[in-house]
Formats: structure tokens, sequence, C-alpha cells
């Protein structure tokens, strides 16, 4: 009779850590991602951050609530939530914070990046 055993660390995500100096995350930006969270019943979930192609200047942020990390992924702890970034958007939001703005007009996440060129704008999306 042949068996075959299952390593449950085989089906865990491989990722790496890293740390504020990928992405920092703003007391206001924490504070508000940990409600959404909460709210989606995802208290140990994370945000994911991306940068894919699109917008007026070429590239655009893209966020996403998420369980957890995927292969690959980077994990960074700031402001008390868990950030994860794949290696490809590291190379364009390193050194980045990450605010919110609670306001009726030009409201809602902001990203600062230094590496960002250009900005249009709305300030939706960058050229690196």
């Amino acid at each position: 009779m042949i068996t075959a055993t299952v390593n449950p660390k085989a089906s865990a995500p491989n990722f790496r850590i890293g740390d504020e100096r990928l992405i920092k995350v703003s007391p206001s930006a924490a504070t508000k991602v940990g409600s959404l969270l909460a709210r989606q019943g995802r208290a140990q979930g994370v945000l994911r951050v991306a940068v894919v192609g699109g917008g007026c200047s070429g590239l655009q942020y893209k966020m996403d609530l998420q369980d957890g990390p995927a292969n690959r992924d980077i994990l960074v702890e700031s402001g008390g939530i868990k950030v994860v970034v794949d290696p490809k958007s590291a190379l364009y939001v390193t050194g980045s914070e990450l605010d919110y703005v609670d306001a009726l007009q030009d409201g809602g996440f902001k990203v600062k990046n230094p590496n960002a060129a250009t900005s249009c704008s709305c300030g939706e999306s960058f050229s690196a």
C-alpha cells in the first residue's frame, strides 16, 4: 500500500518580512484599515498594496484587503497594520507612506511616494 503524507507547511505561503523602509502606514490610515478589516470580519487580515499599469500617468496603485500574504510577498507591519507588497510592486513603492484623509473633497487613501517622477492632476496615477 502506498501512502502519502501531507506536509502542513507545504501549503503555507512562502513570504518575506520587510520593515517600514518599504512602506509606512500613518496613524489615520492604520485606523481606517483596521476598521475596514474588522467590518469584513478579517481581524487578522492584511492590506495588499500593488502597482499596476494604467491611469493617465502610466502606473496606478491598487489596494485590497485579504486574509493573508501570498507566495513571494513582502510583509510589513506598520502602525499595527499588516501590509503585503509583491516583489515587482516593491520596486515602485519603496520609501512610500500610506495616509488617509477623511474629507469630502480629496479624501481617501493617499500614497506619498518619493519614487514618483510625475503624477497626474487627480493624484490617482504616477510615473516612475
